[in-house]
C-alpha cells in the first residue's frame, strides 16, 4: 500500500508539471537586470580568449551576477509565478562554485542540462539552447571560467513553491521540450548564414525571449520570433515580416543595432535587451554580428526555418504524457533508468525488437526482481489497451529508438488475453 500511495504521489506531481511547470520558462527567462560592466576582448585566438568571447556570446554575466555581486559569483533572483530562484556561482571556488567540476560535468551540464550531482537543471538556464554548441566551444568556456577570480559565495539555487521544487518534476518538462544536439550546418546555406545560426539558435538563444509559447510553455514553432511578451517588455518580431518585424532592415541595419543598440532614425533598445547588447553583442566580432543578421534576415514570417528548440511531436503527446504520469517515476527522464537497478528504455533491445510483443507483455504483467534490478509492477489493471499501446509506441520511437510505432490495441487486446489479464 506504501508503494501505491507513493506512486500515486509521483504521478499527482508529474501531472502537475505536465500542465503547469513550463508556465515557469515563459515568464522568467529575460528578468530585467542591473547592468555589468565589462572589459572588451579582441578577435579570439587562443582557447582562453575564445572561452572569454564565447561566455560573452552566451551573455554569462547577465545571469550569474547579482546586483554589486561580483562577477559569474551567482546569487541573482529570478522570479517566477511560484517562486523564485537564484542563479549558481560558477566561478573555480571549490566548495561554492565549480570548481570541483571537470571539463566532462562541464559539458554535460550545457548539453544535456545535468548538474555535477546527476540532478536535471531547470530551463531558467537554457541549457535547451546551449545543447547546440560544439564540445570544443563549451571546452573553451570552461577553460576561460577556470582563470576568473574564484569567489565564495555559497547559493541557494532553488526556492520554487511546492511542488515546482523538487527537481524530479523537470522530467515532464524534458520529455515535451527538450532534445540534446549538436548544431548540424545546412549543407545547403552558405558558412556564414550557418555560423548565424549556430550563435541565434545556440549561444544568443534569441528565440527564447522572442517567441510565443503554447499552453504547455513550449514555443509556438511557426510563430517563433514573431514576438513575445517576456518579463513585462515586449520582445521585438525578428522575422522578415515588412511591418512588424524586420522586413524593412538590411542586414547590415541589423548588425548595426546588435552592435550599438540603436537603428540610426528609427529606434533604440529597452528592457533586456539593452543589457544584451551591453554585456553581450556589443563584444562581438563584426563578422558574426553580420552572421547573423544574415540568418535572421532568412528568416520568412512565419519562421518555417526555425531550427530552434523543437516542440513535441503532437502524434506522441498522449504517449509522453502517459509515460510521465506512469513510468518517469522509475525510468526518468529520457528513459536512462537507474545503472544497475533500473534499467534503460533507451537503446534497450527489449524496447527495439521490431515486435513489440515483449514491451506489451512487460507493461502488462511487470517483472519480478532479478539480480540487482528491482521488480517492475504490473499496469494491467490501471492502464486499457490504448493507453498501452500509446506507452510502447512512445517508448520505441523516443530518446534515438527508432523501432516502428506499430503496437496496436488490439495487439494489446489480444496480448492480454493470451496472458489471462
Amino acid at each position: 500500500m506504501k508503494a501505491k500511495k507513493s506512486n500515486f504521489v509521483l504521478s499527482l506531481l508529474n501531472s502537475l508539471v505536465y500542465l503547469l511547470f513550463p508556465a515557469i520558462v515563459a515568464l522568467s527567462i529575460a528578468p530585467a537586470l542591473a547592468q555589468k560592466t565589462v572589459a572588451p576582448i579582441a578577435t579570439p585566438q587562443t582557447q582562453l580568449q575564445k572561452g572569454e568571447y564565447l561566455a560573452r556570446a552566451g551573455d554569462c554575466i547577465s545571469c550569474h551576477q547579482a546586483p554589486g555581486g561580483k562577477p559569474f559569483a551567482g546569487g541573482l533572483r529570478i522570479d517566477t509565478p511560484f517562486g523564485y530562484m537564484l542563479s549558481p556561482n560558477i566561478t573555480p571556488d571549490v566548495k561554492t562554485g565549480i570548481g570541483s567540476w571537470s571539463a566532462n560535468d562541464f559539458y554535460r551540464a550545457l548539453h544535456d542540462g545535468v548538474n555535477k550531482k546527476h540532478q536535471e537543471l531547470y530551463p531558467t538556464m537554457p541549457y535547451d539552447f546551449y545543447t547546440k554548441a560544439t564540445r570544443e566551444d563549451i571546452d573553451a568556456i570552461y577553460a576561460y571560467l577556470r582563470t576568473v577570480p574564484a569567489v565564495s559565495n555559497q547559493v541557494e539555487v532553488n526556492h520554487l513553491d511546492f511542488p515546482f521544487n523538487i527537481r524530479l518534476s523537470m522530467i515532464g518538462w524534458r520529455e515535451l521540450f527538450f532534445k540534446e544536439g549538436t548544431y548540424q550546418p545546412n549543407p545547403s546555406k552558405s558558412a556564414s548564414w550557418n555560423r548565424g545560426a549556430y550563435l541565434v539558435e545556440g549561444f544568443g538563444h534569441c528565440s527564447d525571449c522572442h517567441s510565443p509559447r503554447d499552453i504547455a510553455g513550449g514555443i509556438e514553432k511557426k510563430k517563433a520570433y514573431t514576438g513575445a511578451v517576456i518579463d513585462g517588455w515586449f520582445a521585438l518580431n525578428l522575422t522578415s515580416n515588412i511591418t512588424t518585424g524586420l522586413g524593412a532592415w538590411t542586414a547590415e541595419d541589423i548588425a548595426k543595432y546588435l552592435k550599438t543598440g540603436s537603428y540610426k532614425g528609427k529606434t533604440a533598445v529597452l528592457g533586456p535587451m539593452g543589457e544584451v547588447v551591453h554585456n553581450s553583442m556589443q563584444y562581438m566580432t563584426d563578422a558574426d554580428l553580420n552572421a547573423m543578421a544574415e540568418y535572421l534576415k532568412s528568416l520568412p514570417p512565419n519562421s518555417s526555418l526555425y531550427t530552434g528548440r523543437a516542440g513535441p511531436d503532437p502524434s506522441k503527446i498522449i504517449g509522453a504524457k502517459l509515460y510521465i504520469d506512469n513510468c518517469s517515476g522509475c525510468h526518468l527522464s529520457k528513459g536512462a533508468g537507474v545503472s544497475g537497478v533500473i534499467p534503460p528504455l533507451a537503446g534497450n533491445p527489449v524496447v527495439n525488437a521490431p515486435d513489440p510483443a515483449n514491451i506489451i507483455k512487460v507493461v502488462l504483467s511487470g517483472i519480478h526482481p532479478r539480480a540487482n534490478y528491482i521488480a517492475m509492477p504490473a499496469f494491467k489493471a490501471r492502464l486499457n489497451d490504448q493507453e498501452i499501446a500509446e506507452i510502447a509506441n512512445y517508448g520505441r520511437t523516443s530518446w534515438g529508438n527508432t523501432a516502428p510505432a506499430n503496437a496496436t490495441p488490439e495487439m494489446v487486446a489480444k496480448i492480454r488475453k493470451n496472458l489471462g489479464n
